[in-house]
């Protein structure tokens, strides 16, 4: 026995040991549990106050109301509460007979007048003000805009030609660039092919225009002479001696309004320094959007908000996408209508088709208009120099290719990447052309097209935001 003490003595004492964790576990635990059940009492005793509280407020809110009512007002039969808050104000009665003004609680004011003049405003007439100045603030700030626009229209009209000449050009900088062409030599070259392609294109016109402005001259002389032969002797049955008012007094017009028309001419001049000023500044601004456009963006988006920062970041290159499908798709458009027409012109016998073709390719950048008004232009031409019979015929053809370009072309090519409705489509056009003649037109349509983009992609991380937001909240509830 004397040998296995030893080994007895360390069995007792790691028993013992366990005893006293066991025991302080024990104690632990009878801890743990005592304050749980110490909170759980203050929150059942902070329950109990509110709700006694909650009870004492509708007490004191019944007795208001018996108050305000008098004694003889007949009680409601669903035993409904009276609100007394200050979104529906309580009725004011007069006093019960015998009761001192000192003692009723709505003293000696008069009956029926809500003693603050808020509560006397209905609440669609406070949203419908709350909204008006709104508007109004928005609407100022949109006058103040275009004023600036309108001010510096030379700089703002040549900084969006750049953006959409950039937009065109840019996935050719993209494709040197996949090949190992440096940045600046894969925009140096864009850009330098763009200008020869323009200037060689606006060679060919007015060597085409000069080459055969002799003839046109001729047979716009003698379209006239014959549309004078067919209003002598056509339907109308116009006399000489009323033919040659009408033409002393057109005439006599231009007389009088020769200093109009010199200042007009001055008008012109500035115009076309203006216009190269702008040509020179687009080519400028292009060039450097194509070399460094990713910087200017980044340089843009460090001057807003930073809280919005994120959502501009995610917006922007949907914005571009939209811009560059949109222009890419106006191009290949504007190109279908001009040669269509233009192979009629030619096939008709029409002089200078091929710069009528060219001024239709232009005007084309106009939705859904810009070619017919140029396309008129041809017509015009056709009556007095093919007669009215192939004049027709071209009107025929203008009208095929518009109806060509808006229910298949517009469609198929530029698809759901530019989803613009043709309503406001007209109407961005129309407004364009009044706040900005010409440029506006054309920069309408893509400004729409942007702004409808932006708007979708924010709303949509908007939702995206809220679904998170709701989500992160019911697990906490869980």
């Amino acid at each position: 026995m004397t040998e296995e003490e030893p080994g007895g003595g360390r069995w007792r004492g790691i028993a013992k040991i366990g005893a006293v964790a066991a025991g302080l576990f024990a104690a632990a635990e009878r801890r743990r549990r005592a304050a749980i059940s110490a909170e759980a009492h203050v929150l059942a005793t902070e329950q109990a106050l509110e709700l006694a509280a909650e009870r004492a407020a509708l007490r004191t809110a019944e007795q208001t109301a018996r108050q305000l009512t008098g004694p003889g007002a007949p009680a409601d039969p669903e035993g409904a509460v009276v609100r007394t808050d200050d979104t529906v104000p309580a009725p004011r009665t007069a006093p019960p007979a015998g009761t001192p003004a000192a003692e009723h609680p709505l003293g000696t004011a008069p009956l029926g007048r809500p003693a603050n003049p808020v509560d006397a405003v209905p609440w669609s007439l406070r949203v419908a003000a709350e909204s008006t100045w709104r508007l109004l603030l928005l609407g100022v700030a949109l006058y103040v805009i275009l004023r600036v626009v309108d001010t510096l229209k030379l700089v703002a009209f040549a900084a969006v030609a750049a953006l959409l000449i950039s937009a065109l050009l840019e996935p050719t900088v993209s494709w040197l660039r996949r090949y190992g062409v440096p940045r600046s030599v894969a925009a140096a070259i864009t850009f330098l092919a763009g200008l020869v392609s323009i200037g060689l294109v606006g060679w060919f016109v007015f060597w085409q225009v000069s080459s055969n402005l002799d003839p046109v001259t001729v047979q716009v002389q003698n379209g006239v002479r014959q549309l004078r032969d067919w209003l002598l002797n056509g339907p109308f049955h116009i006399t000489p001696d009323q033919l040659n008012n009408v033409t002393n007094q057109i005439t006599t017009s231009i007389g009088k309004n020769s200093e109009q028309l010199t200042s007009a001419g001055f008008t012109g001049v500035t115009i076309a320094v203006e216009l190269l000023t702008g040509v020179v500044l687009t080519a400028f601004t292009t060039f450097f959007l194509l070399y460094d456009g990713a910087r200017i963006w980044n340089w843009v988006l460090r001057g807003l908000p930073r809280h919005s920062r994120y959502a501009m970041a995610g917006a922007g290159p949907k914005a571009w996408a939209t811009l560059t499908a949109y222009v890419r798709g106006t191009v290949t458009v504007a190109f279908i209508d001009a040669l269509c027409i233009g192979i009629g012109l030619f096939m008709l016998g029409v002089p200078m088709a091929i710069p009528l073709a060219v001024i239709i390719f232009l005007g084309a950048f106009v939705p859904l208009v810009g070619a017919l008004v140029t396309g008129t232009i041809a017509v015009l031409i056709a009556v007095v120099t093919v007669g009215p019979a192939k004049a027709l015929i071209a009107l025929a053809i203008l009208i095929g290719v518009q109806q060509l370009e808006g229910h298949i072309l517009q469609p198929l090519i530029l698809g759901r990447a530019v989803r613009v409705h043709p309503l406001a489509v007209v109407l961005g056009v129309a407004a364009g052309s009044i706040l900005g003649g010409i440029p506006g037109a054309i920069v309408a349509v893509p400004l729409i097209a942007v702004t409808n983009t932006v708007t979708g992609h924010l709303r949509q991380r908007n939702a995206a935001g809220q679904e998170v937001f709701q989500a992160i909240e019911a697990a906490r509830k869980q």
